[in-house]
């Protein structure tokens, strides 16, 4: 039977509480009870993402996730799908540098069939792992490469900034897509040996959220989980430490097909779960958090120089987080104009600091997006496993919102006087193409009948896979 039992009720926490419960075999288990609505979501998170790849097998994380839904022992091809929307609820997963997850939301009474879904395919995925799975999976993730990062308009920033912000061999070097040639490398042995590491009970966080009753939740998940054997061969992902400062401006330009010029950088920043990772958060917010923060209001509301300009935090546990700037320009308006603009914005930032307003605003903003994630059973379900897994204690979900409005203005100007410096980012420039360029690029295209033939059967492949 499930070992051990912790709740919380404690300040901070707006009267939300979470058990803690551990099977046998490893499996960490997170109920939170809440009677509102009657629904309840599941939420399992393995402690593998592309962090955990190594070279020439990149995109393998993401692989596996899109597999997981082509079938297990009891159920065969995309029956995971027809059964629980079947039942009325909804389903996905996802897949980043430092995990993955799946998880559902169903009406009350069909919990149980959510927890059988998804033991099933942790404990007998490889008896229908097979090559026509294989094959259709790698060509819709081909092909969704192709659609989010190929053949839109500055789609491949986020990989050509990650790539740039973190050195060659580094674990967050590469972005969970992966590349066109290591999906085709990529075997149905490298496939079961990736399974047989990573999904085990062990290597897991199993969070179950809503209208429960937690005594029947636990039997359930002890008999459909409980026989499932562990797995003790997971190696340790490799270091992701890297000095606080990047110590250069690290800069490339890309010439594509966009619509206007636009500046994006990576500043390196505190890791998550620290208290300077949310002053970098409340900072970043002041700075590029909405239409009434400074950056959009210098660039876009009084320069007229851009038409978007934005700052957030990717929030990184394994190595540096990112500070994420975008912006757009207005019109024929040079990068130059706008990259002044910007480092006098952040230097009278790193001096003056926040205003109390900016930073009651600021508070208030984050504040409501973490409430917005934990009033949901779905959003609570994928942060309690989401503390759990990365920082090993899921009552840190419950208490996330109060240590964001602990964060000094003091704290905030600090890390923003440390670290959004022009020696320590990343830069991307994108000039769009003459017409000229575009028409002769469109030429060298249609020369080319095998591109145009592997999109097309690719298109009919993920059609195939629906």
């Amino acid at each position: 039977m499930p070992m051990g039992h912790t709740a919380t009720d404690q300040a901070g926490t707006g009267g939300l509480t979470a058990t803690e419960h551990r099977l046998a075999n490893g499996l960490r288990v997170v109920l939170s009870e809440d009677h509102l609505t009657p629904v309840a979501a599941v939420c399992l998170w393995y402690d593998v993402g592309s962090r955990h790849e190594v070279k020439g097998r990149t995109g393998l994380a993401h692989l596996f996730e899109h597999l997981m839904f082509q079938g297990s022992g009891q159920v065969k091809g995309n029956g995971h799908f027809e059964l629980v929307q079947g039942a009325g609820g909804s389903l996905n997963g996802t897949t980043s540098f430092e995990r993955t997850n799946y998880f559902e939301t169903m009406p009350t009474h069909q919990l149980e069939l959510a927890l059988w879904l998804e033991a099933d395919r942790m404990g007998s995925l490889l008896a229908a792992l097979d090559e026509e799975s294989m094959e259709n999976q790698r060509d819709v993730v081909k092909n969704e490469r192709r659609q989010r990062y190929d053949n839109v308009p500055y789609g491949t920033a986020f990989e050509k900034l990650t790539a740039l912000a973190y050195p060659e061999g580094h674990p967050y070097h590469h972005t969970p897509i992966g590349s066109m040639a290591d999906l085709d490398a990529a075997t149905l042995e490298d496939a079961r040996a990736f399974f047989r590491t990573y999904y085990a009970p062990n290597n897991a966080v199993l969070s179950v959220v809503g209208d429960i009753d937690p005594e029947q939740t636990l039997a359930w998940i002890e008999k459909y989980f409980g026989s499932i054997p562990s797995h003790d061969g997971k190696p340790a992902p490799r270091d992701g430490s890297l000095p606080e400062i990047i110590g250069e401006q690290l800069r490339e330009v890309v010439e594509e097909e966009v619509p206007a010029r636009a500046l994006m950088a990576a500043y390196r920043l505190p890791h998550d779960g620290t208290r300077e990772a949310d002053a970098a958060d409340l900072a970043l917010t002041v700075l590029g958090g909405g239409e009434s923060s400074r950056l959009y209001n210098r660039l876009v509301r009084r320069d007229r120089t851009a038409v978007a300009a934005g700052f957030g935090l990717l929030r990184l546990a394994g190595a540096p987080s990112l500070g994420w700037l975008d912006v757009k320009t207005s019109g024929d308006v040079e990068v130059p104009v706008i990259e002044a603009a910007i480092d006098e914005e952040l230097a009278r930032f790193a001096e003056e600091g926040p205003t109390a307003e900016e930073m009651e605003r600021a508070q208030a903003q984050l504040e409501r997006e973490w409430l917005d994630r934990l009033g949901t059973v779905a959003g609570r379900a994928d942060e309690l496993c989401r503390f759990a897994v990365l920082f090993g204690d899921p009552q840190l979900a419950l208490t996330a919102v109060q240590r964001v409005l602990e964060v000094s203005a003091e704290e905030v100007q600090e890390v923003a006087k440390a670290k959004l410096r022009p020696d320590n980012r990343a830069v991307l420039v994108y000039e769009p193409l003459t017409p000229a360029e575009i028409a002769d690029s469109a030429e060298d295209a249609a020369e080319d009948p095998e591109a145009a033939a592997t999109v097309e059967a690719t298109d009919e492949n993920e059609e195939a896979a629906k």
